[in-house]
């Protein structure tokens, strides 16, 4: 049972949604970023992946190459991306509801699933992977309560998350898609928050 501050019910709210970083945000990493979270918790705290940071210098066939993965020859080239602080070594896919690794997909709505081995790196480099995909090194993580507080801050706002914004190859304007989506114009933006 929640009490007041932390409700029982609903507490993985974030999950599946776009969290987007309000101007201002004291965390240069963050700057400017739009995340998908993959699973939220209060009890447990958050996970998510930046979908708009691109790593300069890498794509995706160089990484298959270098992994000396079957069918790397012939991947596709798109931008490999900063997925968060979080350990920067490993490798996510978020992709389209329609490829399933047995035991390492993990569904995080109807459409959009999570998967973290070298079969869908396969997959996707031979052409027989997701229709839709992004590849992330890292990943951004919060401790229990952590992310809630930091919304409270006015670090963060969430919406929905849809898939023609998280799968949008244009980085760039994935922040400002972002906040349009909730009717925020970036242009009216301060990153000076006042007090009435």
């Amino acid at each position: 049972m929640g009490s007041k501050d932390h409700p029982a019910e609903g507490e993985s709210f974030l999950e599946g949604k776009l969290l987007i970083a309000l101007p201002g945000m004291p965390d240069p990493r963050f700057e400017k970023s739009v995340i998908f979270v993959c699973a939220h918790s209060f009890s447990t705290g958050a996970m998510g992946l930046i979908i708009n940071k691109q790593i300069e210098g890498l794509n995706f066939r160089d990484l298959v190459q270098k992994l000396h993965i079957q069918g790397a020859e012939g991947a596709p080239e798109f931008p490999v991306l900063y997925g968060g602080p979080v350990e920067t070594e490993r490798g996510f896919v978020l992709h389209s509801g329609d490829y399933e690794s047995s035991d390492a997909t993990l569904p995080v709505t109807e459409t959009v699933s999570l998967t973290a081995t070298l079969d869908i790196l396969r997959a996707i480099a031979e052409g027989r992977g997701p229709a839709k995909s992004i590849f992330a090194l890292g990943y951004a993580g919060w401790g229990a309560g952590q992310i809630e507080d930091e919304i409270r801050a006015n670090g963060w706002i969430h919406c929905e998350a849809d898939s023609n914004l998280l799968f949008d190859a244009d980085l760039n304007a994935k922040w400002a898609s972002a906040l349009a989506k909730l009717g925020i114009d970036v242009s009216g933006l301060s990153a000076h928050a006042g007090r009435a």
